[in-house]
């Protein structure tokens, strides 16, 4: 049995209509024009948080990406984390606990202080990062200029080997 066998009676009933292709674009608009709808749930205004991701999209530091923006390092720190920008906290996930015990009222912040061996700034960092979320919405538009920037990815990724091989 040919396949032209196969495909006898076969007819089309119905045609498909051609609705173009759907894109949603925001490619013409900036950074800063994105994140300006989240303006008062931000640290500082806009454009230094769309500086400062640029910049540490680069591959500056935390620091040097903030004072690039004309921002304080702390600032930039905070921007970055409600940005959904992972690995900003000073602390261990074990700091961080202690840092919740806190905030729950469960520890004094002297003791709290000292359980964490971070510094005052470090501390105050954790407190902010475990007290404010990340803005969803507004990480959703980071997302473009950080993997844009080769952050998180790397290109040499699929020739090393992990963990799972020496298994």
């Amino acid at each position: 049995m040919a396949l032209s066998d196969i495909a006898a009676g076969i007819e089309v009933t119905a045609e498909q209509r051609d609705r173009g292709v759907a894109t949603v674009d925001d490619t013409g608009d900036t950074l800063a024009a994105q994140l300006s709808d989240y303006e008062a749930e931000l640290p500082c205004d806009p454009a230094a948080a769309a500086a400062v991701v640029e910049a540490y999209a680069d591959g500056a530091s935390v620091g040097s990406a903030g004072r690039s923006a004309g921002i304080a390092p702390m600032t930039a720190a905070k921007a970055l984390h409600r940005l959904g920008v992972q690995g900003v906290s000073p602390l261990t996930p074990r700091q961080r606990d202690v840092v919740r015990d806190w905030i729950a009222a469960e520890l004094p912040r002297a003791d709290a202080l000292t359980l964490t061996g971070g510094s005052e700034t470090e501390f105050a960092l954790a407190a902010y990062i475990e007290t404010h979320d990340p803005i969803p919405a507004a990480a959703d538009a980071v997302e473009g200029v950080l993997s844009d920037g080769g952050y998180g990815d790397d290109p040499l990724d699929e020739t090393m080997s992990s963990v799972d091989d020496l298994l």
